[in-house]
């Protein structure tokens, strides 16, 4: 059994649909956000909705049990936390710091793609998300 038959016997289908509907909305969204973190006339809203989607898909996936989209939305939601924090002060994202996140989404993208494709795990993580980059701002 698949990962989302094995939702499906445990969950109620309307709940699977609305977070498969609601992660593919909100993975959609990432990399334009990304990397507007790069421009200062963006930075604010996008660090801000970053931080918001990171934290909705975590707490979805924690009611689901699905547990390394859970780890990975952590990391992500805390360093967005990160660059929250530094609204209105002028600063952007590093180039590394963007390049992360756009591996992150990518990641995130996977997951959702065994979910729908009823893979048996999710699949591992790219060990390049493991180095999390030492400078976050410019």
């Amino acid at each position: 059994m698949g990962l989302l038959k094995e939702l499906e016997a445990d969950y109620d289908l309307d709940i699977i649909e609305d977070y498969l509907t609601h992660f593919g909305v909100m993975n959609g969204l990432l990399d334009k956000l990304i990397v507007n973190l790069g421009r200062n006339d963006k930075f604010d809203a996008s660090s801000y909705e970053l931080n918001r989607i990171f934290h909705n898909i975590k707490t979805a996936s924690q009611y689901l049990e699905l547990t390394p989209v859970v780890k990975l939305t952590t990391l992500a939601e805390d360093i967005t936390a990160k660059l929250k924090s530094k609204r209105g002060t002028g600063v952007t994202a590093s180039n590394e710091l963007i390049d992360w996140l756009l591996l992150v989404a990518d990641q995130m993208q996977g997951y959702l793609d065994d979910i729908e494709n009823d893979e048996i795990y999710l699949r591992i993580l790219n060990p390049k998300i493991i180095a999390i980059p030492n400078e976050i701002f410019n």
